[in-house]
């Protein structure tokens, strides 16, 4: 029924569905790249978890749930997918620096960056969005002059040819809704959007285990027989049959 929430939120139903819409749930839209994002976040939340001992049962069980779901994405690509994967590996590879990425076991996960709508009718639209600002007058002191020297040189890693050649790429193929419905449906967690919220979760949750050590003995023993009452067969009799 939750899943069938989208279906309703949705003014024009297609083959894909849009970024940004409603998906039938209060303060929940529509992910723009679910399928990249859930790879990421099980990957590096599986990286996580190595450093916990496996004798731990949050490990174990963690790490159980989050490899079935890391199967369910990686089993689902979009169409183009592929050539798509190609074309950014060979980008990054040329131009490392110009991306946003991280490292996992899985490998190198790189964020693109949405294409801006600019409106040319606003300041920030010309000269390539540099916002000018009056020019002060008279002689400056060397110590006005080091904050400008540090702009017009571009820092350590600036390349004045990376300006000319600045590298671009075409946006992530989209899951169809057949796919995303196959994926939620497998899943059982409700909406993709919700799944995402909640590897999000686990995602950070793995580091406050690992900082707490919660996998160590108490540091006050518990009494024996204190958790004894929690066992089947261990209440007593109120009355007779």
């Amino acid at each position: 029924m939750r899943a069938a929430s989208r279906l309703f939120a949705a003014v024009k139903p297609g083959q894909y569905l849009e970024a940004g819409n409603p998906t039938g749930l209060t303060g929940l839209l529509t992910h723009a790249s679910p399928r990249s994002t859930l790879l990421y976040l099980y990957s590096s939340t599986l990286d996580k978890l190595a450093q916990i001992p496996e004798s731990s049962v949050y490990r174990q069980s963690t790490e159980a749930l989050t490899k079935h779901r890391l199967a369910v994405v990686e089993g689902v690509k979009p169409p183009g997918h592929d050539a798509w994967a190609q074309k950014v590996q060979y980008m990054y590879s040329e131009h490392p620096e110009a991306f946003d990425a991280k490292q996992t076991s899985k490998g190198v996960n790189i964020e693109v960056a949405p294409k801006e709508e600019v409106d040319p009718r606003e300041a920030g639209a010309a000269w390539d969005g540099e916002l000018r600002s009056p020019t002060l007058e008279g002689i400056r002191s060397q110590r006005a002059r080091r904050t400008q020297s540090k702009l017009m040189g571009g820092g350590p890693t600036f390349k004045p040819e990376a300006i000319l050649d600045k590298p671009t790429l075409d946006a992530e193929p989209q899951l169809t809704a057949e796919q995303i419905s196959d994926i939620e449906s497998r899943i059982g967690a409700g909406l993709i959007e919700e799944v995402i919220q909640v590897a999000e979760g686990e995602h950070k949750l793995v580091d406050e285990m690992i900082k707490s050590k919660a996998w160590e003995p108490l540091e006050e023993p518990a009494p024996a027989g204190q958790w004894s009452y929690f066992e089947r067969g261990g209440h007593t009799k109120t009355q007779k049959p």
